[in-house]
C-alpha cells in the first residue's frame, strides 16, 4: 500500500499494544497523536475526514481560496464539513430525490478524490509533519488508497501504519511490545477494539444490556435531536450502535441514509457492505428491502463483482411479486450480461431476453409517469445490446422513442438526469453515424440539464478534436477539469489534443501530471515514451517504456518504441526483435512496420524495408511513408516506382522540401 524510508510500519497483535507503540515514536503529529482508521467509526474516509476537520478550519482562515479549490473532494470526504465548505459546482442529481438519482459515479472515483486531498494536505503542510494510523486493516478501501496516495504524493508528510498484518517490502518495521493493561470497553470503542477481554467483557452483559448501552451510544454520537445529517458518525458507528439496539426501524433508517449517500459519492465498497447489512434486517419484499437489493446489486457490478450481482437480482425475482421489482430486475440482469468487463464472456442473446421481459413489464404500467420513466429506461438498455451487437439504426430507433416517451408523459422539471442521458446517448450514437452535427446539438441539451456533470463536456469535447475545433475541444476539456476532482483521464484528453498541435512540451505536462495521478495509467507511458524519444531524451524514454511493459508486457506500441530505442543505440538485434514482436502482437499497428523498415533499410535490407513500408502504408496513407518507400526502391534501382510515391508524398504534403528535392531529382525532365 505505502512504501519509502519516509514511512513506518507499527506490527504488533492488538490495537492497544500498536496505539501506544505509535504513541511513543514522538513524530509530529498531523491530526492527533494516533488515528482509529477503523471504518465502523465514520465509514469511508474515516482517515480522510479526520484530517479534512482538522485542516480545513485552519485552511479557511488562512487561505479559503484553497478550500474552495477542492470544494468537491471535501464536501464528498468529510459531508460534515459542508456547512462550511460550499459547492462552488453542485450537480443537478444533488437536489432531486432518491428514485431521480439514477447515476454512480465511476469506481476510479475515489482515486480522483484521493488525489485532491493529496494536493490540498501537500498545500497545507508548511513543515514536515506525521499521520500515524492503527488499525489500517480494517480501514475502508477509500481511506486504503488515500494513505497510498498520501504516501506517494506528499513529500514532507511522515506515515506511521499499525496492523497486525505482515508489512510490505521497503518499509521500516517497529514491533509493538504486548501489554497486559485493563481492557477498555468494547462499547465506547464503538466495536473497534480487538482486545479479547474487552470483548468478553461484553459478551457477558445480558442481551438487554448490551442493547441499551448500544442505543445510549448512538444517542451520544448524534447529537442534538434533529441535527444536521450527515453528522461524523452517520456512515460508521451510528448505524452500528443502532443495528445492536434492538430498534430495528432506526437501524435500517440509519444503514438506508449512509447507504444513499455513498451510492451518490460511488463509495462502492461501503454500498456493498451497508447494503447486506441491511438486507439482513428489512422484511424481504417490502419497498426498503427492494432499495437495499437494487443498490447493493449495482454496487457488486460496479465493483466487477457480477456474480453476486446476479444472484441479489435471482433472489428478488424469488421473493417479490411486483411488477417494478421484476421489471428492474429483468433490466439489472441484463445489463450484467451486456456490460461484462470482458468481452468474451458477455451473453448478448441472454441479455436481450432478459431486456425483452424487462420492456413488457414495464409496458403494462398503469401509471403514466412512471411507465414513460421505467419504459424509456428499458429501451435505452436495450439500445446499448443493440448497438454492442452492430444494429447501430435499431439502438438510435430505441434511443428516440424514450426520448418520445419523456417529451410527452414526463413534466418539464422531472427526471432531468434521465433525460440528460437520454441526449446524450442518442449524440453518441449520431456521432457514430457521421450525423456530427446533430450529434453536437445533443451534447449541448445534455450539459443544459446539468452543467456541473463532466461527462458531457469531455464527450463534446472528443466530437469537436475529431472535428478540428480544437479550442473548442480545449474549452469543454478544462470545464470538466473545473467541475472534477483530479481526473488523469481529462489531463490525458488535453494531451493528446495538445500532441495534434504539435505542442509537445504542453503535452508532456499533460502526461507527468497523469502519471503523478495514476502511476498504473498505461497510455500515458506510451505516449510520454514516444515524447521523450522524439526529444532525443533516450534514456529517459526508455524508463517509461520498462514501467509500461511492467503493467502490459505485451503491449506493441510499447515494443514499437523499444525498437526504435535499440536502433538508436545501434543494437541492431535487440531492435528487430522488439520490432518483430510488436508487428505479431498488432499487425495493425503502421508505427511498427514504419519502424523495422528502418531498421531494415539501415542493415542493407531495402526489399525489406519495401515490404514493410508497403503493408504501413496500407495501412494509413502518409506522405512521411511514401517518401521512406521511395527511398527504399530508388536504392533498389526501381526508379519509376519511387516517382510515384515522390508524386503522391508531394500531393499530400507539398510544403515538404525533402520531398521536393527528391522529385526535382529523380522525375522525368519534359522536353519542349
Amino acid at each position: 500500500m505505502i512504501g519509502g524510508d519516509r514511512h513506518l510500519w507499527v506490527w504488533g497483535e492488538r490495537s492497544r499494544d500498536r496505539t501506544e507503540r505509535l504513541r511513543s515514536l514522538d513524530l509530529p503529529p498531523l491530526v492527533v497523536p494516533v488515528l482509529n482508521g477503523h471504518r465502523r467509526l465514520r465509514g469511508p474516509y474515516t482517515i480522510g475526514g479526520a484530517l479534512l476537520r482538522a485542516l480545513v478550519p485552519v485552511a479557511l482562515e488562512r487561505s479559503p481560496d484553497l478550500v474552495a479549490a477542492h470544494d468537491i473532494e471535501i464536501r464528498a470526504v468529510a459531508p460534515d464539513l459542508r456547512a462550511v465548505v460550499p459547492a462552488r459546482h453542485e450537480s443537478v442529481a444533488a437536489r432531486l430525490p432518491e428514485n431521480e438519482r439514477i447515476l454512480v459515479p465511476a469506481p476510479r472515483r475515489t482515486l480522483w478524490l484521493a488525489n485532491g486531498i493529496a494536493e490540498f494536505v501537500r498545500a497545507c503542510l508548511t513543515e514536515p509533519a506525521a499521520l500515524a494510523v492503527d488499525n489500517v486493516h480494517e480501514a475502508d478501501p477509500t481511506d486504503r488508497e488515500l494513505l497510498g496516495v498520501l504516501a506517494r504524493r506528499v513529500g514532507n508528510l511522515t506515515l506511521a501504519i499499525g496492523s497486525p498484518e505482515p508489512p510490505p517490502d521497503g518499509l521500516q518495521v517497529v514491533r509493538a511490545a504486548a501489554s497486559d493493561g485493563p481492557p477498555e470497553d468494547y462499547i465506547a470503542s464503538d466495536g473497534t477494539s480487538d482486545d479479547p477481554e474487552a470483548y468478553r467483557a461484553y459478551l457477558a452483559l445480558p442481551e438487554e444490556e448490551r442493547a441499551r448501552r448500544h442505543a445510549r451510544r448512538a444517542a451520544e454520537l448524534r447529537g442534538e435531536p434533529g441535527g444536521a445529517w450527515p453528522g461524523e458518525y452517520a456512515l460508521g458507528a451510528v448505524p452500528y450502535h443502532l443495528e445492536h439496539s434492538g430498534d430495528r426501524e432506526a437501524a435500517l433508517q440509519a444503514l438506508w441514509e449512509a447507504l444513499d449517500h455513498c451510492v451518490s459519492e460511488g463509495f462502492l465498497h461501503a454500498v456493498t457492505e451497508l447494503g447486506l447489512r441491511g438486507l439482513r434486517l428489512a422484511e424481504p419484499g417490502s419497498e426498503l428491502w427492494w432499495k437495499f437489493t437494487q443498490r447493493t446489486a449495482f454496487a457488486f457490478s460496479g465493483l466487477g463483482e457480477t456474480e453476486r450481482a446476479y444472484e441479489l437480482f435471482e433472489q428478488a425475482r424469488r421473493v417479490s411479486v411486483d411488477p417494478v421489482v421484476h421489471a428492474a430486475s429483468a433490466y439489472g440482469i441484463a445489463m450484467l450480461d451486456a456490460r461484462y468487463r470482458d468481452a468474451a464472456h458477455r451473453d448478448l442473446k441472454r441479455a436481450r431476453g432478459w431486456i425483452n421481459e424487462a420492456i413488457a413489464i414495464s409496458t403494462l404500467l398503469p401509471d403514466p409517469r412512471e411507465r414513460a420513466f421505467k419504459l424509456g429506461f428499458d429501451q435505452n438498455g436495450r439500445a446499448l445490446i443493440e448497438l454492442r451487437e452492430g444494429r447501430i439504426d435499431a439502438a438510435l430507433d430505441l434511443v428516440q422513442s424514450a426520448i418520445d416517451l419523456a417529451e410527452r408523459d414526463l413534466p418539464p422539471e422531472a427526471h432531468p438526469v434521465h433525460k440528460m442521458v437520454l441526449y446524450a446517448n442518442r449524440a453518441q450514437l449520431l456521432a457514430r453515424m457521421g450525423r456530427k452535427e446533430e450529434a453536437l446539438r445533443d451534447f449541448d441539451r445534455a450539459i443544459a440539464f446539468d452543467p456541473a456533470y463532466p461527462d458531457n463536456y469531455v464527450d463534446r469535447g472528443n466530437l469537436l478534436f475529431e472535428l478540428g475545433r480544437t479550442e473548442e475541444a480545449l474549452a469543454d476539456y478544462e470545464t470538466a477539469m473545473r467541475v472534477s476532482p483530479p481526473t488523469p483521464e481529462l489531463y490525458y484528453n488535453r494531451a493528446e489534443l495538445r500532441l495534434a498541435q504539435g505542442d509537445l512540451d504542453g503535452a508532456k505536462a499533460d502526461l507527468d501530471y497523469v502519471l503523478e495521478l495514476d502511476p498504473g495509467f498505461l497510455d500515458a507511458y506510451v505516449n510520454r515514451a514516444s515524447i521523450l524519444e522524439s526529444q532525443g531524451e533516450a534514456e529517459a524514454a526508455r524508463r517509461d517504456v520498462a514501467a509500461g511493459l511492467v503493467i502490459d508486457p505485451g503491449n506493441a506500441h510499447l515494443h514499437a518504441l523499444l525498437g526504435a530505442l535499440e536502433a538508436a543505440a545501434g543494437r541492431t538485434e535487440e531492435a528487430r526483435k522488439a520490432f518483430d514482436f510488436a508487428v505479431s502482437a498488432a499487425p495493425g499497428l503502421a508505427s511498427a512496420w514504419a519502424g523495422r523498415a528502418m531498421l531494415r533499410y539501415e542493415t542493407g535490407d531495402a526489399e525489406g524495408a519495401v515490404e514493410d513500408l508497403t503493408r504501413a502504408i496500407e495501412l494509413g496513407e502518409d506522405a512521411a511513408l511514401l517518401y521512406n518507400r521511395a527511398t527504399a526502391l530508388l536504392a533498389l534501382g526501381r526508379t519509376e516506382e519511387a516517382v510515384r510515391d515522390l508524386q503522391r508524398a508531394h500531393a499530400l504534403d507539398p510544403d515538404d522540401p525533402d520531398i521536393d528535392l527528391a522529385l526535382r531529382r529523380h522525375a522525368p525532365r519534359r522536353t519542349a
